[in-house]
């Protein structure tokens, strides 16, 4: 049985009923797409995979896990760029019951050895590209048992010893049976960025994959088994997971992937060549998107429906695109404690400059510092509550106890409702700032800028670039030292060595001094008043 749920618009909406007790989400999709082996579920820059290929090579790789001693609970680093290895590698592990955690593959060697000390991962997949920032990181972790498994090797990385994905699992037999996982087990983690930095431990169950496609893939992105999706965003956020695994294997449908970086000539490559007729975005990409000179026209491309997340989309790109493609792009908010997308417009119902409505499954509130709700129409903090909530920030119980709250879960960000029921997105919570839709913390962006030896103190904040944040650095410089356009590029330049690409500042002002407390403490929100 299905329950019924009344939309805005009094539409009748089915929401499906729990997964049962018993539930392992890669059994799931294995079974759902029994009738299409022949089919390809993923097309990568390798070419096509199909879903009889797909089972096969992940069952395969669980049999491997099994085989390298690696058990069930057991946490698995995937560093991987964007090719079919990654749902292989992922989906295995679920069918082990092995636990794997997706990484961002742009980070700091750092930032690795900090994750696989975090999850005491056993095994670590890396794609060549990333390869020796990852050897980097194991060498700085205190464990020598961490085994290095790499996926599709380029010629640089073939001379080492190293253990190869595709020979554990041509290698293998393919697992016989699932491991025995309930609906509620821990499935998988990702990581998310926190307020000083540090990434989080996000730990999310197997029925929450089950619960974003049923909730807002199908329901409201309609997606169907004709569709073929891409996906600028990778699948190591929350977002890409959803828009280029679950949600395509839920129903039967094509993948596109890309390991390269998303530049508008490398999307509209995809979108011309696949013809897909879903595509996932951010704000900042279809800004540019629509800049570029190599915008192809309408009837070069497939598009039927679009998808935005990341950061609010501004009004005027979303009015913009459509008028191009005749394709709507249907902004919404998720994050990475509920998996994806619980706020969105819906297709026929746009309004742009807004991120919609509650998608039927979740409820949300605006609630004052006090945690009581806010008046219709003021700004308030954002809370929602809904089945696709992660358990908890593994090991850090100070962070759990402040996000996850009973059945809700505290956002970060602020918004206000408007009469029509839509609500507009005003900002973070706190200082942390989302650029190209990741999260950047000031503070640690700061602690790089005056490790320079000509930076006295700095304070970063977020400057609005058209509706898009962009980050802007306060420098005050040591003394006998002069303000040089040359300088700024040379800042910016050390922060991109230092810290992943997105967090560098894309503005540096330089200023005799910062504004602060009687503590000390630097009062941002002076700074974004002289902007």
């Amino acid at each position: 049985m299905e329950a019924l749920l009344e939309t805005p618009a009094n539409r009748p909406v089915s929401i499906a009923e729990p997964p049962p007790a018993q539930f392992n989400f890669a059994t799931h999709v294995f079974r759902l797409n029994e009738a299409r082996a022949s089919k390809a579920a993923y097309i990568d820059d390798a070419g096509a995979t199909s879903y009889g290929e797909l089972e096969d090579r992940a069952r395969r790789f669980a049999s491997a896990l099994h085989a390298l001693g690696i058990h069930a609970e057991e946490r698995l680093l995937l560093v991987m760029q964007d090719t079919v290895e990654l749902p292989v590698a992922f989906l295995g592990a679920l069918y082990a019951g092995v636990v794997p955690v997706v990484a961002n593959t742009l980070l700091t060697s750092a930032d690795y050895t900090y994750m696989l000390s975090h999850s005491h991962a056993r095994a670590v997949i890396a794609s060549g590209a990333v390869l020796a920032n990852v050897r980097e990181a194991l060498a700085g972790t205190e464990s020598d048992d961490c085994m290095l498994i790499v996926s599709r090797p380029t010629d640089a990385t073939t001379a080492a010893p190293q253990r190869a994905l595709h020979e554990l699992t041509d290698q293998a037999a393919p697992a016989a049976k699932p491991a025995s996982t309930g609906a509620d087990d821990i499935a998988f983690w990702l990581y998310s960025s926190g307020s000083t930095g540090k990434p989080k431990g996000t730990v999310h169950t197997h029925a929450n994959l089950y619960w974003t496609a049923e909730l807002y893939a199908k329901p409201v992105l309609g997606i169907h088994e004709d569709d073929v999706v891409f996906s600028a965003a990778k699948l190591f956020f929350a977002y890409g997971l959803g828009n280029g695994l679950t949600f395509p294997l839920s129903v039967g449908a094509t993948t596109v992937l890309m390991a390269e970086r998303p530049t508008p000539a490398a999307v509209f490559e995809r979108l011309a060549r696949h013809r897909p007729t879903i595509f996932y975005g951010v704000p900042t990409l279809y800004a540019n998107m629509l800049s570029s000179p190599q915008l192809p026209a309408r009837d070069a491309v497939a598009l039927r429906v679009c998808a935005s997340a990341g950061e609010a989309l501004p009004r005027e790109v979303g009015e913009r695109f459509t008028a191009h493609f005749g394709c709507e792009i249907l902004d919404g908010i998720g994050s990475t404690e509920m998996l994806h997308i619980f706020l969105s417009n819906r297709p026929g119902e746009v309004e742009y400059g807004t991120t919609g409505r509650p998608v039927p499954g979740y409820e949300v509130e605006l609630r004052d510092e006090t945690g009581q709700p806010v008046a219709e129409g003021e700004v308030g903090d954002l809370y929602i509550k809904g089945p696709s909530a992660a358990l908890m920030y593994w090991g850090n119980r100070e962070k759990s106890r402040a996000t996850f709250l009973g059945e809700w879960l505290r956002s970060g960000d602020k918004y206000r409702k408007l009469p029509n029921g839509c609500y507009v997105y005003a900002g973070r919570s706190d200082d942390m700032l989302k650029v190209s839709g990741q999260y950047v913390s000031p503070v640690e962006v700061e602690m790089v800028l005056v490790q320079h030896e000509a930076v006295l103190e700095a304070a970063v904040v977020g400057v609005d670039h058209g509706g898009l944040v962009k980050t802007r650095a306060f420098v005050v410089l040591k003394p006998g030292i002069a303000p040089l356009d040359m300088l700024a590029d040379e800042l910016k330049a050390f922060v991109k060595e230092r810290l992943a690409p997105h967090k560098y500042p894309r503005d540096i002002q330089f200023v005799d001094d910062l504004p602060k407390t009687a503590t000390g403490k630097i009062q941002r929100f002076k700074l974004r008043e002289l902007l």
